[in-house]
């Protein structure tokens, strides 16, 4: 009896030690890497605005993520599908809890499948989202449309747009204002310049926004053309987007969360991995953006566009796409703007976690049943026997 009752103890202290390391690699573990993250100061720091008036206005504290990518019925094994979103929702609640963001940004493809979607999948699809990002009623959340969400533009439909729009009160060209700031929400999926009736829509609303932002920072010059127009606050926009800007490749990147180096010069296909030149050249003469923030590529990269405006690629936010996700904290006024990320646990370190506990705990119980002495002498025993061969 007394060798039971200390195997029963044993196999307790087994099952505690794994539920522990559970515990740390399912939950805690999202506590220190965000807990070293914070709020940049605005301005006066890289990716700063000059403004002489910046550090007096209000700040806004805005997190920006990319490219969840829940997976569908389609294409999402039960597994991966729950391991994912166990993930992303476990670091985006940790974040929102240490952090407090007053608005919570994303930058598209949200789904993977909702180009695929069909009415039942996509209802399952939202519900999981909202799940998973669920977020207290002082914290904002908007998001932008990506070409897994509404297909490729040769995919994308009304009725696929539409019914993102419905979900997340959105639409293809917006300005959201918080403090000061101007956000320019844009459905890049739709700026092909082919003519298509998504792609008028959209780059008609741009140019009236384009008309309303000149008219407030420019009114006494644009005189008689802005006496009718709604104005809107005069802070050059940042623009909100999918798909980045165009660059040839991802070569001039760097740092620990670009593309891989045997990727970084593969040459990019215009208005599919990012958007054409005249796109690109249209947004920037329009708007003079004080920053572009973009996702799309899953990787991060900074550019500065014509030596003036800086765009910041955001990599995605899921363990699927990457071994090391991140978002971005940003702190901005109607005159400054500054930038830090923060880096979630990498899947490789979990994974290397679970691996060392269950060889201690495979050796730890091979030593208290005395089967460690018997696995050796079985090896030895072959050992020689190899030798006498």
């Amino acid at each position: 009896m007394p060798g039971l009752r200390g195997k029963g103890v044993f196999l307790c202290l087994l099952l505690w030690s794994a539920s522990c390391v559970f515990l740390f690699c399912e939950y805690l573990i999202y506590f220190p890497a965000v807990w070293r993250c914070s709020w940049p100061e605005p301005g006066g720091g890289s990716g700063g605005s000059g403004g002489s008036g910046g550090q007096a206005a209000p700040v806004l504290r805005a997190l920006v993520l990319s490219d969840t990518h829940l997976l569908g019925a389609l294409r999402g094994h039960w597994f991966d599908k729950l391991r994912r979103e166990w993930q992303m929702e476990r670091a985006f609640q940790t974040a929102l809890w240490l952090l407090q963001p007053e608005v919570v940004f994303i930058l598209g493809d949200i789904f993977d499948e909702g180009k695929w979607s069909s009415p039942e999948d996509w209802e399952d699809d939202v519900r999981r989202f909202l799940q998973m990002f669920r977020h207290p009623s002082d914290t904002e959340l908007v998001v932008v449309v990506g070409n897994h969400d509404i297909g490729f533009h040769y995919e994308m439909s009304w009725f696929k747009l539409q019914r993102f729009e419905k979900v997340f009160n959105a639409t293809s060209a917006r300005i959201v204002t918080r403090k000061g700031v101007n956000f320019l929400l844009v459905n890049s999926v739709a700026l092909h310049g082919d003519g298509c009736s998504i792609c008028q829509s959209v780059e008609k609303e741009l140019f009236r926004l384009s008309h309303a932002l000149n008219c407030s920072t420019q009114a006494g010059s644009m005189g008689e053309r802005c006496r009718d127009v709604r104005k809107l606050p005069s802070s050059r926009p940042i623009i909100l987007q999918h798909y980045p800007l165009y660059r040839a490749s991802d070569a001039g990147c760097a740092g620990e969360d670009a593309a891989p180096p045997e990727e970084r010069n593969l040459l990019f296909k215009e208005q599919f991995d990012v958007l054409s030149q005249a796109a690109s050249q249209k947004l920037v003469w329009w708007f003079r953006p004080r920053l572009i923030l973009s996702g799309h590529t899953h990787s991060a990269c900074e550019v500065l566009h014509e030596d003036l405006f800086p765009e910041i690629s955001v990599p995605s936010f899921s363990w699927r796409n990457r071994n090391n996700p991140s978002f971005i904290l940003g702190s901005f006024t109607s005159e400054t703007f500054n930038l830090s990320k923060c880096f979630l646990p990498q899947e490789s370190t979990v994974i290397a976690i679970y691996c060392a506990c269950a060889a201690v705990l495979i050796v730890l119980t091979l030593v208290h049943f005395h089967l460690f002495k018997g696995t050796l002498h079985c090896a030895s025993c072959l050992m020689s026997k190899h030798k006498s061969l």
